[in-house]
């Protein structure tokens, strides 16, 4: 597989913001409806603070990333694209390229958890509220 990137810029906010909510909604079922909605209007906010690319395949854009020293901030990608490698091969790329050493993922969030253990990251710590004081547990995991 061979992924693309560009740097995410205004114009490209829809995409990554659909690409997110699909993502979320088949992801985060613990979310509450009402969250799901405060975050959404809060992640376009968060683009500016860090690494943002939006990546493809050789049809269109499967997910997005951001990253911010050498902490991944975000990683999303469309469902229909789940499990196919698409997330390992952005992970590793993030890893080798811009030195990601660091993730935060919800603890509930079982998927993205065994994904990230399985690429070698490891539990260090753990919060009881995210990080804009929701009650959702995260797991700060480190390489």
């Amino acid at each position: 597989m061979k992924l693309t990137k560009i740097e995410l810029q205004e114009k490209d906010y829809p995409k990554a913001l659909e690409i997110w909510e699909k993502s979320v909604i088949a992801t985060h079922d613990f979310l509450k409806e009402k969250d799901r909605l405060e975050i959404k209007a809060e992640i376009p906010t968060y683009f500016k603070f860090v690494e943002a690319d939006l990546w493809f395949n050789a049809y269109e854009a499967i997910g997005f990333s951001g990253t911010n020293e050498k902490n991944l901030e975000m990683l999303f990608i469309d469902p229909k694209y789940f499990q196919i490698g698409y997330g390992t091969e952005i992970l590793q790329y993030l890893i080798q390229e811009n030195k990601v050493q660091y993730v935060d993922v919800n603890k509930d969030n079982y998927n993205a958890v065994n994904f990230y253990i399985k690429n070698g990251f490891k539990k260090y710590k753990e919060s009881q509220k995210d990080q804009q004081g929701r009650d959702y547990p995260i797991l700060h995991l480190k390489l």
